[in-house]
């Protein structure tokens, strides 16, 4: 216990040295939100894949695997394709655009990009992030109170709060530079723990990997998902594919363009990115594959070894199969991906309360370092709402599960968001109206699609199968397009 501790003091004591380091190179607002634009390949490659994986990647993507087997390799298909269509197709228009209008939030390029003659776009686009980012960053506060629970036995609510406490120490002093800089320590963390547990848990398999899985249970080994093909099992492997939408314009991601130095950068990032995100994914799910099989027997329910959801099997596997000076670096690991991504998501959130509501429309005359001691605030009081969401959802849900708490948050912000950066940046015809139509229908589609369709009873198991981000994602879409048919006609004429 005592090295896990060593460990983990060594860990945070390296991010606080990043945040001390950060803050002496921000000069002004722009070093805040998007580290000046100066950031290499390297950094925002790193940056952006671990802040897009978090805990669901080490946890819940790893429990998914424990639980489904190779069916969960369907979202490793379904973000690597997310990922390559964001770095490969959507990058480099975007950091043109966001250049050319010197915009350094997402509400900014909106009103530049739709020559918006009022606040309407900034205000919707502020409102819609703050509340889907407080229940991302809740989500991941929950994964840290899991993490400690488990790895040094400390109550649930206490480990909440300490991984709260250590997020917003460092990253409060050097904000987006700190946080790109900590995601690229995070992410060799997270990368290098992925990629090598499964490779010590295939040494503790006797003979044929595929034969010792199919033992426990012949389910795993089916693509089709339990049982084989069927129209159920299809419209999972649907909502598992488009789990990739939301890298196709989500804030916390698109932010990464903004900061990047050049459109060249873009090139040669766009391989860094993908390479990782297959890499993590991938090992993520074969890690829950092979400690599904390490630790259960056929029949045997894995909730009980490996935790609800099977969220627990990489915290579980580490413990039993690594000495104990290795099994430490796992917590660091795992509190890499949650804190990766509660930094990246605090930065955008503060940035649209400060910057986008605060001083844009009701403050204009703020200076820089008004909002930045603004911002510095906002994004504590942020940290808190979602801590306090966090514990009451703890206290009123104990069979959630972390993959599916982060997948709301995450559909909100992407059918509220991508949509339209979609359309904004590759449809001329695109107007405001339309940009409007898209976020507000995609807000309202989420928990239209998770909370209300379903008690259709007819129709529920195939929609809960499908989730609530692609038909979210469709209906922000088509409204967009339909009334920017409207109004652009109406202008023209």
């Amino acid at each position: 216990m005592l090295i896990n501790y060593l460990v983990l003091v060594f860990y945070l004591g390296i991010l606080l040295l990043i945040g001390v380091f950060a803050a002496r190179q921000v000069k002004d607002i722009k070093d805040y939100y998007v580290g000046g634009k100066k950031l290499g390949y390297w950094v925002v490659a790193f940056s952006s894949r671990a802040t897009g994986s978090s805990a669901w990647v080490l946890l819940g993507l790893s429990g998914m695997g424990a639980i489904w087997g190779i069916f969960a390799y369907w979202v490793v298909l379904g973000t690597v394709s997310g990922v390559a269509i964001s770095w490969f197709v959507m990058g480099k228009p975007f950091k043109r655009l966001t250049d050319h209008f010197d915009s350094i939030t997402i509400p900014d390029y909106l009103e530049s990009r739709f020559q918006a003659t009022s606040h309407r776009l900034r205000l919707v686009a502020a409102i819609a992030l703050t509340f889907f980012v407080t229940i991302y960053v809740s989500a991941q506060i929950d994964a840290t109170g899991t993490a400690f629970e488990s790895f040094l036995g400390w109550n649930y609510y206490t480990g909440a709060i300490v991984g709260f406490i250590i997020v917003v120490l460092y990253m409060s002093f050097g904000g987006f530079i700190a946080v790109a800089w900590s995601d690229v320590f995070q992410g060799a963390i997270m990368l290098l723990g992925l990629v090598t547990l499964p490779l010590v848990m295939l040494t503790h398999i006797p003979g044929d990997v595929a034969q010792t899985v199919g033992s426990v249970d012949a389910n795993l080994l089916s693509f089709w998902g339990p049982d084989g093909f069927s129209l159920l099992n299809l419209t999972k492997i649907i909502g598992f594919i488009m789990i990739g939408l939301g890298f196709l314009g989500s804030p916390q991601l698109f932010v990464r363009y903004m900061s990047i130095k050049s459109e060249a950068e873009i090139d040669r990032g766009k391989w860094v990115s993908v390479l990782l995100t297959f890499t993590m994914n991938f090992s993520a799910v074969s890690l829950g594959i092979l400690g599904r099989a390490l630790f259960t027997s056929a029949g045997e329910d894995p909730t009980a070894t490996l935790g609800n959801g099977g969220q627990e099997v990489l915290l579980y596997s580490a413990g039993q199969l690594l000495p104990a000076v290795i099994s430490g670096f796992y917590i660091a690991a795992v509190l890499s991906a949650i804190m990766s991504t509660i930094d990246s998501l605090l930065v955008v959130a503060s940035s649209s309360v400060s910057r986008d509501l605060y001083q844009k429309v009701y403050h204009p005359q703020l200076t820089d370092n008004q909002l930045s001691a603004f911002s510095r605030k906002t994004t504590l009081a942020l940290s808190v709402l979602a801590l306090l969401v966090a514990l009451a959802v703890a206290y009123f849900s104990p069979t959630r599960t972390i993959f599916w708490f982060v997948i709301f948050g995450w559909s909100g912000i992407a059918a509220t968001f991508c949509p339209m950066m979609i359309l904004s940046l590759f449809w001329n015809k695109y107007t405001e109206q339309g940009a409007l139509a898209s976020m507000i229908t995609g807000f309202l589609s989420v928990p239209f699609f998770k909370f209300i369709l379903p008690q259709w009873e007819a129709i529920a198991p195939y929609l809960t199968n499908i989730a609530e981000l692609f038909p979210s994602f469709i209906m922000s879409l088509l409204v967009g397009y339909i009334i920017s048919i409207k109004t652009h006609s109406v202008k023209r004429d």
